[in-house]
């Protein structure tokens, strides 16, 4: 017998909840039952797409006793209050990266979810792109030999506005969190972190004291090293590359273009169009598979999922590479 599509509550309906409620709504194994947010504007505009009963209260949802499953894609500020509500009604939470801006808030709810029989996933799509799950399929398969160097590259088209930097918690945990997940996912434990920060373009970024451009330089328990690029902008478009050497040879991912037509004239040789422009664009094969493998972990199987403590491992290295870009000095990490 088929099973029964698992009944979905969505927390939050900005641009990465709306994401998450288109994905829902596509998957014949879910249903979006529920949709939540303060502004329920937006709740209503969500749910008049995709399905799903309208609350501009969280915990209404959580309380409800309608659903299978709760994706939470509100402002950072409200993870940990909502992860602890999912954990106590027994609802298992996918929620979005990061936990939280604050460590000690991410490790206070850790024992809780620890010793839950409540599954809590994390919102690192990037895992489930195609391409980068087939080059580490690869690695691991010694295809290229022991990964001595990951190369990451990762540009956006352009800057958030300084209103949202400000509440960011800065460009390490807000963007190169996701690429610290990568790394850990090629390399594993990260033992210590250099950064180098620069604000070379975007007023926003000066005026609230973070960085618009960014390398990383990462070494792994094993021994392997990885480099991050990062930049606020990108003129070429969504720049996201992936680069893993070894003795053996090398793995690539390139840039998804957006039209494999091209030009040759008198004035140009094979000239192309921009790489996407969107991260939906790129991901929007991710977020899919991303969504499957969290059902998979609801209903007790095998799951790739992200784990709340590789949330907590990417803060880590976020909060270091921090710490390291303003000193100008390496920071030590114990095993994550």
């Amino acid at each position: 017998m088929p099973q029964k599509p698992l009944r979905f509550g969505l927390v939050g309906t900005g641009r990465i909840g709306q994401v998450h409620a288109a994905s829902i709504a596509a998957s014949p194994a879910s249903e979006l039952s529920w949709v939540a947010d303060p502004l329920v504007e937006g709740a209503s505009d969500v749910a008049a797409h995709f399905g799903g009963k309208v609350t501009d209260s969280p915990a209404e949802l959580i309380g409800c006793g309608q659903l299978d499953a709760v994706v939470i894609a509100s402002p950072t500020p409200t993870h940990v209050d909502l992860i602890e509500a999912c954990v106590d009604a027994g609802l298992p939470v996918l929620c979005e990266k990061p936990i939280d801006l604050d460590i000690a808030r991410v490790d206070a709810l850790r024992p809780k979810v620890a010793s839950s029989q409540v599954p809590v996933a994390l919102g690192f799509n990037q895992r489930f792109d195609p391409d980068f799950a087939e080059v580490h399929a690869r690695v691991r398969a010694g295809e290229i030999g022991d990964l001595e160097q990951l190369a990451i590259v990762s540009r956006d088209p352009g800057p958030p506005s300084a209103a949202y930097i400000k509440v960011s918690g800065g460009i390490f945990r807000d963007m190169t969190i996701h690429d610290f997940d990568m790394a850990r996912f090629f390399v594993g434990d990260i033992v210590e972190v250099s950064a180098t920060g620069a604000q070379l373009f975007d007023p926003g970024a000066r005026e609230h004291g973070d960085f618009d451009t960014a390398v990383v330089t990462l070494r792994a328990a094993s021994g392997a090293v990885v480099t991050i690029t990062n930049s606020r902008h990108s003129a070429i478009g969504y720049d996201q590359r992936l680069e893993a050497f070894g003795a053996k040879g090398m793995l690539e991912v390139g840039n998804a273009p957006s039209s494999l037509v091209r030009l040759s004239s008198a004035s140009a040789v094979e000239t192309k169009r921009p790489y996407v422009d969107f991260f939906l664009e790129r991901y929007a094969e991710a977020y899919a598979l991303e969504l499957a493998a969290f059902i998979g972990l609801v209903r007790g199987e095998d799951s790739a999922s992200p784990t709340f403590d590789d949330g907590r491992a990417a803060l880590l290295i976020a909060d270091a590479a921090q710490r390291s870009a303003e000193t100008g000095t390496a920071v030590e990490l114990q095993a994550q």
